[in-house]
């Protein structure tokens, strides 16, 4: 049974844009379930820009301080201890009746969620973290939406909702059009740069994918950061159809815009990817076995998944088990590009 007289619920997950995705599920149980409580997303600055005109089971953002193991700026600024200390102060005054962390096995996250003074606190746990309330226990092999889904199943929070979903706003659509306008040809994107160096496919396989489908008339689109203007340069460079890089060029709104109007996204394991399949749009990612096991999409009527299976460093030989080496050699370059191709001109056909 779901507990009774809720009226408010805190839950934990500032981290980075893939993560919040797998989290959705969870967030639409929650809100299906206790529809009267009030959810409250403890999350960064980017949670607060992206979720504030538009439509999800979020009622409201809170921004929490950086702390460690949790949340840090980019410049690794922190605050001083006073500070954190105003910020739990205020959480308790929120009367919170549960908190939530879905972020990680709760070495740091469970002291956090046990600071809040909410009534009932719930989570997973590794061996060494902290207690909560109700707690499962943190297995790193699973699905990330499956596991977020099991935490709030312990308060009855259950969903038909096991794919994620992000709503796509007419700002979204008019931002992509002011920089890729209305044309006959469909569009596919190529994303080819990742968080992890190690998750990014060879630059020349996004390119022979890239030249195979732009001979076949669709425009090529390469995205990414600014960061990863170096990346997206390089594949329109060896590519030898024409393909536009966009990176930095595009807010996170202006590229579910670009999305939503593709007829493919082509990723590596990165947020832009499980954007894509949130939003409903056909992906093709690359995947390492290890995180194909907790980051696959739910369901493959329109997402097809390329995997390679290396288990040892290409530089040192190092296991994936053995603690991580210096190097950031690519892990997935065994996924075949004839295989991406394929998956790509199945789906293609499908539209």
């Amino acid at each position: 049974m779901p507990l009774s007289n809720i009226k408010k619920i805190a839950v934990l997950r500032a981290n980075r844009l893939g993560d919040f995705i797998f989290s959705l599920p969870a967030l639409q149980a929650l809100k299906k379930t206790y529809p009267e409580a009030e959810l409250v997303l403890l999350g960064t600055p980017w949670h607060h820009e992206f979720l504030k005109n538009r439509p999800s089971p979020i009622d409201r953002v809170i921004v929490i301080p950086p702390i460690e193991g949790i949340y840090s700026l980019e410049n690794n600024s922190t605050l001083n201890s006073q500070s954190l200390d105003d910020f739990f102060s205020q959480m308790r005054q929120e009367n919170f009746d549960i908190a939530i962390q879905l972020h990680g096995g709760g070495r740091y996250s469970n002291p956090f969620i046990n600071s809040l003074g909410a009534k009932t606190t719930l989570g997973s746990k590794t061996p060494d973290a902290e207690g909560l309330d109700i707690e499962v226990p943190y297995i790193y092999w699973q699905s990330e939406i499956l596991r977020y889904l099991e935490v709030v199943s312990l308060i009855d929070a259950k969903t038909d909702q096991i794919s994620p979903n992000v709503f796509v706003t007419d700002q979204d659509i008019e931002e992509s059009l002011s920089l890729v306008p209305k044309s006959n040809k469909p569009i596919v994107i190529i994303h080819p740069g990742a968080s992890d160096e190690r998750r990014q496919w060879p630059i020349d396989k996004f390119a022979l994918v890239g030249n195979e489908l732009g001979k076949k008339g669709y425009d090529i689109f390469i995205t990414g950061t600014k960061d990863e203007q170096h990346i997206t340069s390089k594949v329109t460079k060896f590519m030898s159809e024409a393909a536009t890089s966009l990176a930095g060029q595009l807010s996170l709104g202006g590229l579910i815009g670009l999305i939503s109007r593709s007829s493919l996204v082509i990723s590596n394991d990165s947020g832009p990817l499980h954007l894509a399949v949130a939003i409903g749009k056909p992906t093709v990612g690359i995947y390492w076995c290890g995180n194909f096991i907790t980051g696959a999409p739910t369901t493959t009527a329109i997402h097809r998944s390329a995997i390679s299976w290396r288990l040892e460093c290409p530089d040192c030989g190092i296991n994936f088990q053995a603690p991580r080496c210096k190097h950031n050699s690519s892990w997935v370059d065994e996924a075949s590009s004839q295989e991406v191709l394929e998956h790509s001109l199945e789906l293609l056909n499908l539209n």
